[in-house]
């Protein structure tokens, strides 16, 4: 083995491990996504490969007959890479860091290939041996890399068999509450919530128009249902029962610079300007429009119960709202009940917080964030399907509806719950001025403030939620 061919493999494995931890452990969560099965079962397969072929060739040379089995694993790697690439097209769209990476992997391994077959092919003349050959700390690396993959290859076997036992339950029954037949008008149709809602009413027999901005990523869709990237694309003839409006920038994905402050409030005012622009030009206009708001609105609170009468206190977060809802109100004057979902914190395995919690608890570095006294006002969210669903159907429901489970919790108890459910512990907290440091004040109102909200409005007008207590949205999700 020359030095210029460990070097390529070290490089390979530096890349690999890019690859394993920061793009399908951290940031596309493969673990947590049943969609992914098939992928995890092939990243299993070649991981264990990598392993076997880092803890030969770190120590010995193989001759003859067993030369000839390392250039087949070397084969069946490649020919589980190319099954890999073409999963991975099919079942998500992957981040153009991952493709970039991706490709600059095939392209070093491709350069490995053409030094390593050659030495593979000449050992393979010689008598069939193992023959020892330690390369110092070499060694000692492809050691470590080989326990690294075979660990790694195990977990993808193991999250995969996880993700057998997990399933959605049945879509289409989650809006029984609405009448036959609808035509619904959904904002924000491939978001985490737009997503479920636009499933759960495909599967029960309602008209979905979608309002997308990346047609590529409505793929993943059901049919059948209408897909618009304006909605001046829409006819003024246009039937449609309802709106649900919940199009608008991710909040918590990034701190809160200046240009993402007016990004996260231009795109809803955008949307909502051009919602209220179609009312106002349909011949048949829809009875009502469901637009998304937030439990920010309250602003930052400490234990006192907010119903949908509370007043607010002033921060960014209740600015954001309040111009959205503002904004949606204007439909009132066309003769459309607007309803105000003020959502609290969604909890689902797909998306949302807890997805970016999921990880880090299941390698056992989760924690509170600060005191963990703050309040985490929570919804399950095939309750807040249900609840959408709900207020649509109920003639009644107009002006603010807080969209939250009867039981909110704080922040530590959040965290113990979701440790106990995954069997880890759950003792790094996050010290509250290292997250006031780096995230200013998207941390002191989405990570350090809370407010306890209670969904008065949606009790009292008859709404059962399945998930009232955190424990049984956590088993049920994980």
């Amino acid at each position: 083995m020359t030095p210029l061919l460990w070097s390529l493999i070290a490089v390979q494995v530096v890349m690999g491990v890019f690859d394993t931890f920061y793009h399908h452990e951290f940031t596309e969560r493969l673990a947590w996504r049943p969609s992914q099965r098939s992928e995890l079962r092939l990243h299993g397969a070649r991981n264990l490969l990598y392993a076997l072929l880092f803890a030969t060739l770190g120590w010995c040379e193989v001759h003859g007959i067993l030369a000839l089995f390392v250039l087949a694993v070397l084969v069946a790697e490649i020919a589980i890479t190319l099954t890999d690439f073409v999963e991975e097209d099919l079942t998500r769209k992957l981040p153009p860091s991952e493709r970039i990476n991706h490709t600059l992997l095939a392209i070093n391994y491709g350069a490995i290939l053409m030094l390593l077959v050659p030495l593979l092919i000449g050992w393979a003349m010689r008598p069939s041996a193992i023959v020892p050959a330690f390369a110092g700390l070499l060694s000692w690396i492809a050691a470590a890399a080989a326990i690294g993959a075979a660990l790694c290859g195990l977990r993808d076997f193991t999250a995969a068999r996880r993700l057998a036992r997990m399933s959605l339950p049945d879509a289409g029954v989650l809006v029984a509450a609405l009448p036959p037949a609808q035509t619904i008008l959904v904002t924000g149709a491939t978001g985490f919530i737009g997503a479920r809602l636009v499933a759960s009413l495909t599967a029960a027999g309602h008209h979905v128009i979608a309002l997308v901005r990346d047609p590529g990523r409505a793929a993943a869709l059901p049919s059948p249902l209408t897909l618009v990237t304006r909605l001046d694309q829409l006819a003024s003839d246009t039937r449609i029962d309802a709106i649900v409006n919940l199009a608008g920038e991710p909040i918590g994905n990034a701190v809160w610079t200046t240009a993402k402050r007016a990004a996260i409030l231009q795109s809803r005012l955008t949307t909502t300007d051009a919602v209220v622009a179609l009312i106002a030009r349909l011949d048949h206009r829809p009875k009502v429009l469901v637009n998304g708001s937030a439990i920010g609105w309250y602003g930052l609170w400490q234990d006192q119960p907010l119903t949908e009468t509370a007043k607010s206190h002033d921060c960014f977060s209740h600015d954001l709202c309040e111009a959205w809802e503002q904004a949606a109100c204007r439909a009132e004057s066309h003769g459309v009940r607007v309803a105000l979902l003020r959502i609290g914190l969604v909890v689902g395995r797909d998306g949302g917080f807890l997805s970016r919690m999921l990880t880090p608890f299941e390698f056992g570095l989760g924690g509170p964030l600060g005191s963990g006294r703050q309040w985490m006002s929570w919804i399950e969210r095939d309750d807040l399907i249900r609840l959408i669903a709900h207020v649509i159907a109920t003639d009644a429901i107009a002006g603010p509806v807080n969209a939250t489970a009867p039981l909110p919790v704080r922040n530590v108890t959040f965290t113990a719950e979701l440790a106990r459910c995954l069997r880890r512990p759950a003792l790094l907290r996050v010290p509250a001025g290292l997250l006031r440091r780096i995230g200013g004040d998207f941390a002191e109102e989405l990570l350090l403030g809370g407010q306890r909200v209670v969904p008065n409005k949606a009790l009292s007008s008859g709404f059962v939620f399945r998930h009232q207590n955190l424990r049984s949205a956590l088993e049920a999700i994980l």
